[in-house]
């Protein structure tokens, strides 16, 4: 974000981007991937990523050290619940003594992997203690419930994507009404609400779930009474964002009415996601209806089998899951991954030999990386959707440099103001993009952030520390931290991540300005990229356990000439591949701002051109579509909308949208009193 000067209509030569990047060899180059490649997978997690779900299954921790078992779920899984290791009898079995190594081992598998987790489950009738069951006092087992539940997603808080809270808590004969625990005889119908805002209190990034079985046929008196209990919740503010379908059908598989009870509950603003997917036999065309009502219900989210191989299930005799004993894939496999959208690939049956399975877990990442974006976007683009709101100590011109997450419900929007006198940030928040005109300003002047420039802001949640960073430019790379994003009064002061300017940039930046702080994390690092206007882009790292401490090693990530690789740049991780994406503000030959965009497979390696120029942008103007009228011909400095909101900054792989800024091309004048507006682009040629 260049706060000092409009760029003038100038022609920049069109040169090739050149990686200068610290030992970078020809195997870290990753080619420019297929179009199609992103359009079929062909594993079940990367193919259900192109849409924005996920694929997972139930692992069990004693099975971690069998080859196949883990060669199969690194290879085609992008999510992961625990079978036991978070239950009652598991997490506490005797009272305020917690065990985690069981839940931790898995958990700490699925983020080395790239996968998410479902914690399940923090209240369920069964596999209790007996110390539990046997509470008469409703005060103790209210206190005993509230701390269980604290605990266990304290423990997990950043790590685990959705919890079932309250799991089977309504009965079987036709009554519609709760089923008889102990919680349900000691704290009545209200125990259920109480452990949701328990758990939202506990941890509020977690999406928390209701999961039960036989709540799949719309018409049962069961799924009636669970839908009325949501639709009451939902109505009192009380936390639930998903219900869990347990789905564990016999071989004719799910109900005909199966997608009307998805779309239903999904109407109440609720997620749906299968659960625990397992049908007897495995017949392919049961496996094919059930992906597809998933498919066909927009906040149908993810899909979980239970368990990976036959062997491995509760149901062993019936043979229901979708690799055989031997780690074979069965027609079922395949029937599902078509239904998921993929292209189903032959397996040769697999051998149980260590070496097999290393080598089967070694070709993992090739596998996953099918999902890679294409390589040319078409997008549409909404009108101005933000403008600036000036107040009577904000003259305020434009609004721009937007960053923004979803996240519980809403979109959390940070976003730089300008006008003549400089620089600051506003935050503001809505639930639907309709509402983002009609959304409140909050000035991060009047907080700890402080008066004075303050540009170009960047937010993500950095899980292990359980706190919302937000980075910006004050002239050097400053950060606030706050837990909690949606108070815009709770951020602190501006901290700096460097003591001054590195060296590098200073011998490099010539008439530029260092601007645009962009951090982004892996499992191992995170890495603060930055650009100068003048051609580079910049890259320094420290550990993930260090930061926001200890940024070294700054490295030219990158250089062109200054008008190709000017500034602005994001990084993300496609979600579901082994692949990362550097979009970067360049300037065209007419004098507008446009992104071109490349990939590598490592933060730290060298970067391959995407769509990287002026014909074949990542994104320009003229290469956009605008339905409500042509508002602006530059598509500049802004966001992707992310698949989440942690330090890895994932987005989709398909159906991307990016909030940017626009202008009226007839504006005109001094840079800081331009009329910029916030808009959004969708893309178009997306085929998931």
């Amino acid at each position: 974000m260049k706060a000092l000067k409009r760029l003038g209509a100038r022609r920049a030569a069109v040169l090739p981007l050149l990686a200068v990047a610290a030992l970078v060899t020809p195997a870290a180059a990753t080619a420019a991937p297929d179009a199609h490649d992103a359009v079929r997978a062909s594993t079940l997690g990367a193919q259900a990523a192109q849409s924005g779900r996920y694929f997972g299954a139930a692992v069990a921790a004693g099975r971690l050290g069998d080859g196949v078992y883990t060669g199969i779920l690194d290879r085609e899984f992008n999510a992961v619940t625990p079978e036991n290791e978070m239950k009652w009898d598991t997490t506490e079995r005797s009272r305020g003594s917690f065990n985690f190594g069981p839940g931790d081992q898995i958990v700490n598998h699925a983020v080395a992997h790239g996968q998410r987790v479902r914690g399940h489950t923090l209240v369920w009738h069964s596999q209790l203690p007996g110390w539990v069951s046997s509470i008469q006092d409703a005060n103790t087992l209210r206190s005993v419930m509230n701390n269980h539940i604290t605990t266990v997603a304290n423990h997990y808080k950043g790590r685990v994507y959705a919890w079932d809270v309250v799991n089977e808590a309504f009965a079987d004969n036709g009554s519609g009404q709760h089923r008889p625990s102990v919680f349900q005889n000691l704290l009545g119908d209200g125990f259920i609400e109480q452990a949701f805002r328990t758990a939202r209190s506990a941890d509020p990034a977690a999406k928390l779930c209701y999961n039960d079985y036989s709540i799949e046929d719309w018409n049962s008196a069961k799924t009636q009474g669970v839908y009325r209990m949501v639709r009451d919740f939902k109505s009192r503010g009380v936390p639930i964002d998903c219900v869990g379908f347990q789905s564990h059908f016999g071989a004719g598989g799910p109900p005909g009415n199966f997608q009307t009870t998805l779309s239903n509950f999904a109407a109440l603003g609720v997620d749906v996601q299968l659960t625990e997917l397992d049908i007897a036999q495995a017949p392919a065309a049961a496996y094919t209806n059930t992906v597809r009502a998933c498919m066909n219900v927009a906040r149908c989210t993810g899909i979980t089998v239970w368990g990976i191989r036959d062997s491995d299930s509760w149901r062993s005799g019936e043979n229901p899951l979708l690799f055989d004993r031997n780690g074979n894939k069965k027609a079922a496999y395949r029937s599902a991954l078509t239904a998921l959208g993929g292209t189903p690939t032959t397996q040769r049956a697999t051998a149980t030999t260590t070496a097999t399975a290393t080598a089967r877990k070694s070709a993992a990442p090739a596998t996953r990386s099918a999902a890679a974006l294409p390589s040319s976007f078409s997008w549409s683009s909404s009108g101005p959707l933000i403008a600036p709101k000036p107040d009577s100590t904000h003259d305020i011109a434009g609004i721009k440099d937007p960053t923004v997450v979803y996240y519980n419900g809403k979109y959390h929007v940070f976003a730089s103001t300008a006008r003549a006198a400089g620089y600051n940030l506003v935050y503001l928040n809505f639930s639907d993009w309709s509402q983002a005109g009609s959304a409140t300003h909050h000035y991060l002047d009047r907080t700890a952030v402080g008066a004075g420039y303050r540009a170009a802001p960047q937010v993500f949640y950095n899980a292990p520390q359980r706190l919302w960073y937000l980075v910006y430019q004050t002239g050097n790379a400053s950060y606030s931290t706050n837990p909690d994003i949606s108070n815009p009064n709770g951020w602190s002061a501006p901290r700096n991540f460097y003591s001054s300017m590195p060296d590098i940039i200073r011998r490099n930046i010539g008439n530029g300005y260092w601007v645009d702080m962009w951090v982004i994390c892996d499992s191992a690092n995170c890495y603060l990229f930055s650009s100068d206007d003048n051609g580079h882009l910049y890259r320094s790292q420290t550990t993930v356990g260090q930061f926001p401490n200890g940024f070294t090693n700054t490295v030219i990530a990158a250089q062109d000439s200054k008008y190709n690789l000017f500034e602005a740049s994001n990084v993300y991780k496609v979600q579901g591949t082994n692949q990362y994406l550097l979009i970067v503000e360049a300037v065209g030959s007419d004098g507008r701002r446009y992104f071109r965009s490349w990939t590598s497979g490592s933060l730290a390696g060298s970067w391959s051109p995407l769509a990287a120029s002026e014909s074949n942008p990542f994104a320009r103007a003229n290469k956009v579509s605008f339905p409500s009228g042509a508002w602006t011909k530059d598509v500049s400095h802004g966001e992707m909308i992310r698949a989440g909101y942690d330090q890895t900054l994932t987005i989709p792989n398909c159906r991307l949208q990016y909030l940017y800024q626009g202008l009226n091309p007839n504006a005109s004048g001094d840079y800081n009193s331009l009329p910029w507006r916030l808009g959004l682009l969708t893309q178009t040629n997306s085929t998931c």
